[in-house]
């Protein structure tokens, strides 16, 4: 396979970036390739402000986490400024064990307009952002075999068929809206609203601030935040000194409905 291969992810606490990773690296294994895998993480604010490009001689793996059922809706700005090129796509959508929607139609849709040409797609299931026990440790050991598999049958793929197809996904062209969590009395609340808090715990590190895929912690002071929190749960998860927290009752709520209703354990989907 004459191509170079390519990363491309946003993974606040890093389950994208290992199902993306591994795709790529078993690719690269299998075309006994010794030119380094292209990585762009444009989890952090500062890489999405570059202009990414590709060509025709390009494999890009390209990655989100699912947020209500679809692509997170401040991606989608930078998805859509990707120049694809007729570069080979592999879209792949990470989501907590509820359901990924339809987040993976939508981000092939926006890999498609972009130029690319989209060969395969998987929707894989990592840790709950909310929560430590909804898909727990996941992706895991068994997720990365479907992860080898998954990228042992796109190499096959680009490798033997002489026209290259874009298979058919689950999910809705009429994409669903981004669900939102309710008040008691039905009423939807303004998750935007909703900041982590900090506890004494706090060594005043920095970490929080640099993890901030919004870039949104206050560098002088990191129990406020300055702009938007999309719970995306980095700074409470890798938080060396577990400071960081959520109190607010209605994101308490949305989060024992989540471990409540979604223990049962999800499989990968792939599309090939």
């Amino acid at each position: 396979m004459n191509k170079k291969i390519n990363t491309m992810y946003f993974s606040a606490t890093d389950t994208t970036k290992k199902i993306v990773s591994g795709i790529a690296k078993k690719i690269s294994e299998n075309n006994h390739s010794d030119i380094a895998i292209n990585n762009i993480d444009f989890t952090i604010p500062k890489v999405r402000e570059e202009q990414v490009s590709f060509t025709e001689n390009d494999v890009v793996i390209i990655g989100v986490p699912v947020y209500g059922g679809r692509v997170p809706n401040v991606l989608l700005e930078y998805l859509n400024s990707i120049k694809g090129n007729g570069a080979l796509a592999i879209s792949v959508v990470v989501y907590g064990n509820r359901d990924f929607d339809d987040a993976l139609v939508e981000l092939k849709d926006i890999l498609e307009s972009d130029g690319f040409k989209v060969i395969a797609e998987g929707a894989f299931i990592g840790e709950h952002s909310f929560s430590n026990t909804v898909a727990q440790n996941r992706p895991d050991e068994k997720d990365m075999l479907v992860v080898n598999d998954f990228a042992n049958q796109i190499y096959t793929k680009i490798t033997t068929e002489d026209k290259i197809t874009t298979p058919a996904v689950r999910g809705n062209k009429s994409y669903i809206k981004h669900s939102k969590p309710q008040k008691k009395d039905g009423k939807n609340v303004d998750i935007k609203q909703v900041t982590p808090k900090t506890n004494s715990n706090c060594t005043d590190c920095k970490l929080c601030v640099d993890f901030c895929p919004m870039g949104s912690i206050d560098f002088n002071d990191v129990s406020k935040v300055s702009g938007i929190c999309i719970k995306c749960g980095a700074c409470i998860k890798k938080c060396p000194v577990n400071a960081k927290y959520f109190d607010d009752e209605n994101y308490l709520k949305s989060k024992h409905k989540l471990e409540t209703n979604y223990v049962s354990r999800r499989e990968p989907e792939i599309f090939i």
